[in-house]
């Protein structure tokens, strides 16, 4: 995967629940993005808590963890020029009543934990991330 042309997503098990799933989904098309890599899977408390580690000593990481694995996710791996910064701007600010209209968190978010969407932060982590979910077999760019 080329630096700077792709990005990590995960759609959060709240959003997968109350059926936001496609109509997320077509937003991330809409907005140009080619997904080179998707599955639908459930976390382990294990694999949460080592997704998530980067915020173990936060307050919010227990409640975190149980929430991303109390139901199905769906990861992908998306493709546009400048991918972490566009999918940023499309998903809008963590918390969905700060979030610009339009975007995905305030379209389909309850909250700053079931904001709808996880997005990478820069090109490191969403290299990592898209490791954590998927080899090199499964990622088709």
């Amino acid at each position: 995967m080329k630096k700077g042309e792709f990005t990590f997503t995960m759609i959060k098990p709240k959003a997968v629940e109350l059926g936001n799933l496609i109509p997320i989904l077509y937003d991330i098309s809409q907005a140009g993005f080619k997904v080179v890599a998707m599955k639908m899977t459930r976390l382990s408390l294990v694999q949460a808590k080592k997704f998530y580690a980067i915020h173990k000593e936060r307050p919010f990481f227990k409640d975190l963890v149980e929430f991303m694995s109390s139901g199905p996710v769906v990861a992908a791996v998306l493709q546009k020029d400048n991918a972490v910064e566009e999918y940023r701007k499309l998903i809008g600010t963590t918390n969905p009543a700060e979030a610009e209209d339009g975007t995905i968190r305030k379209k389909y978010a309850l909250s700053v934990q079931a904001n709808a969407v996880h997005g990478s932060d820069s090109d490191e982590n969403a290299l990592i991330e898209s490791n954590f979910f998927f080899s090199q077999f499964e990622i088709f760019a």
